[in-house]
């Protein structure tokens, strides 16, 4: 059965979280930002959208030293598009119904408790690189490609989607920031038409993954450490740039930018926004929005399968 922490020794892990970054965070952030930069020089004949008439004040119609990094679960799309990924993983057979349940048990534990059990985020780690190790990195990101149209197409935020072309509109780069795989990761910013993606790097050699990852997934400090090196990398500055995150996970990286913004945010991360004044929006529906406090980030997939998941565990336990 999961023990769920006290909100003390909870609360206690997660700060000391936000306020440092491990080598392994600086490691993990370093390697997502290089492979992000190698995406965007594969796709360097894209172009941006021609800047618009320039009505508002932000986003700053020219300033290429700006840039726009948004997080991906809820943010951008319902739900987590881990959860996806690995719906579309196993109706392709790649492993066996009970790791599914075991999977969407811990998802939807963690967005109902609201915070992080370390045990559960490394066992969710490990199970999803045991599935993924020995399979090719071509293979995978071509069932990426299926699995987008499949089941996260229909679950981008119209929103959001407008807060990105608006930086694009205005000439600048927008990158998605998450610890979902940087395969997945950047399928999605390309069918968005942004300019890249952030994200969590697994090791591969000679093209098949290893079952290892770089560093460590692309969350909350290590996240802040992807965008500041590739600030770094592309010379934009920081205080010039925006930062858009549902979770309070993510408070390190809003708090590089100039333009934080709250985006259907959890309870926490609305109230430390509205302490600092911070801009928020809400796409949800008035109902979702109230139950933030269950935070409403979960994502109606995540939650749902692991309800799913709950029932026939307890079924079998009978």
């Amino acid at each position: 059965m999961l023990s769920r922490p006290s909100p003390r020794r909870a609360w206690a892990w997660l700060a000391h979280r936000s306020r440092s970054a491990t080598a392994r965070s600086v490691l993990a952030g370093e390697a997502s930002a290089e492979a992000a930069r190698k995406k965007e020089l594969e796709q360097v004949g894209r172009e941006l959208a021609a800047a618009g008439p320039g009505e508002e004040v932000f986003p700053v119609v020219g300033d290429t030293r700006a840039a726009a990094f948004f997080d991906l679960d809820n943010t951008v799309m319902q739900g987590a598009a881990l959860f996806h990924f690995g719906r579309g993983l196993y109706k392709r057979d790649f492993f066996e119904k009970r790791e599914l349940a075991r999977f969407a048990w811990q998802q939807a534990w963690f967005r109902v408790a609201g915070s992080e059990n370390p045990g559960h985020m490394e066992d969710v780690r490990s199970s999803a690189l045991s599935i993924v190790e020995g399979h090719s990195v071509s293979e995978l990101t071509a069932i990426g490609e299926e699995i987008y149209d499949e089941y996260m197409a229909g679950r981008i935020w119209p929103g959001t989607r407008a807060l990105a072309q608006a930086h694009l509109d205005a000439g600048q780069k927008v990158w998605l920031v998450t610890a979902a795989p940087v395969e997945t990761a950047t399928i999605i910013a390309r069918r968005l038409g942004l300019t890249g993606a952030l994200g969590t790097v697994a090791e591969s050699v000679d093209g098949v993954y290893t079952g290892r990852l770089v560093g460590e997934p692309l969350h909350g400090p290590a996240k802040a450490e992807a965008v500041r090196a590739l600030a770094a990398a592309e010379d934009l500055e920081l205080d010039r740039c925006a930062a858009y995150s549902d979770s309070a996970n993510d408070i390190p990286m809003l708090s590089l930018v100039g333009y934080p913004y709250a985006i259907n945010p959890d309870s926490r991360l609305r109230g430390h926004a509205r302490e600092m004044g911070w801009r928020l929006r809400d796409y949800r529906t008035a109902r979702k929005a109230a139950k933030a406090g269950i935070p409403a980030a979960a994502g109606v997939g995540a939650v749902a399968g692991g309800a799913v998941a709950a029932v026939a565990i307890q079924r079998r336990r009978r």
